[in-house]
């Protein structure tokens, strides 16, 4: 595959698969969001958007920089966790926004934490650049945690 190409899917992959997770849970990031308690540091609802495509497209160049590396198990390996932190990553807002089980979502973004402490170990081991594009990605999902873990809190009966 030449490296154009190749650079596209990497920095599109991310972007799709935020896309299809953004148009699942805008009805519950609409009208359910705004109705729970939320602690005094939730960031402005513009924020988010602008945010997440920052960090899909790091993600992306980050992809696409151990993607274009020579195959090997490293190398696949490093692709596999990427690829499994992507799908928790969608599936965090369809359970926290969708489906509003707020302690299902903790449960799910501490894995994906977990992965992406792994991803960005991996990653540093055959590109030190990208494992560092992933560190905001990781800080962000710390802070996520964190603000779901608030919100468990603040909407517990």
């Amino acid at each position: 595959m030449n490296r154009f190409l190749k650079i596209i899917i990497c920095l599109l992959l991310p972007l799709i698969i935020g896309g299809f997770s953004g148009y699942f849970t805008v009805d519950g990031v609409r009208e359910w969001y705004f109705t729970i308690n939320k602690p005094s540091f939730n960031p402005p609802n513009g924020i988010f958007g602008p945010v997440w495509t920052f960090l899909y497209i790091l993600m992306g160049i980050s992809l696409f920089r151990i993607s274009d590396l020579k195959a090997s198990k490293e190398r696949n390996y490093a692709l596999l966790l990427f690829g499994i932190q992507l799908i928790l990553n969608f599936f965090w807002s369809l359970i926290f926004f969708k489906f509003h089980f707020i302690g299902l979502a903790l449960l799910d973004i501490l894995i994906l934490w977990i992965l992406i402490f792994m991803m960005i170990l991996k990653f540093k081991k055959l590109d030190t650049t990208a494992s560092f594009l992933q560190i905001p990605y990781l800080i962000w999902v710390s802070f996520a945690s964190i603000l779901n873990i608030s919100i468990l809190y603040l909407n517990s009966n």
